[in-house]
């Protein structure tokens, strides 16, 4: 069963639809957390959401309670909450990327996916992980080809996995495989 923690995003339950396309979806806000349903969980899923990480106290409780025990992946602020919990800076950046498409490119040969390919990516954040960024067992293995941003970044160590992008939006090319090969890793 995948676990969804919606932090009051309209894209959350576009993400639980994806999901629920490999899985059994349960769906809590992160001020709700059912802790029985957590427990059950074998994937967790940061939903993405307003604001910054550190407004987000309980979902940082969560992730550090069982990183390293169930498999997690971050969704935009999801993906920002993750890193900040490992200590990264999230900044705002220049341009604001609200329904915009980007190409993104694989740079890491550890990556999942093959380095070099390329997609095409949907995009909705203000704030950014702020480089260089050097935690352990992370990698960063997607960037964007114009603004050379980090796009994704996979811990295979620990079965940790995030998105800057939205896989769930009509702009992300491809994006139901990208969440079944993260689900299948």
């Amino acid at each position: 069963m995948i676990y969804v923690i919606d932090h009051n995003d309209s894209f959350t339950h576009n993400v639980v639809h994806q999901f629920s396309l490999f899985d059994k979806v349960e769906c809590d806000n992160y001020n709700k957390i059912n802790k029985s349903k957590l427990a059950k969980a074998s994937v967790i899923v940061f939903s993405p959401g307003p604001g910054n990480p550190k407004n987000y106290s309980i979902t940082s409780k969560i992730y550090k309670k069982f990183k390293g025990k169930k498999k997690m992946i971050g969704i935009c602020l999801g993906f920002q909450q993750i890193l900040f919990c490992e200590g990264a800076k999230i900044v705002e950046q220049k341009k604001i990327y609200h329904g915009f498409q980007s190409n993104i490119k694989v740079i890491n040969n550890r990556s999942l996916f093959k380095k070099g390919k390329k997609f095409k990516v949907g995009r909705y954040h203000s704030l950014k992980l702020k480089e260089p960024f050097k935690i352990k067992n992370f990698e960063i293995t997607m960037r964007c080809l114009k603004s050379k941003v980090a796009m994704s970044f996979e811990n295979n160590k620990d079965k940790i996995y995030g998105f800057q992008f939205h896989p769930e939006s009509f702009l992300t090319i491809n994006g139901n495989l990208l969440i079944k090969k993260i689900l299948s890793a």
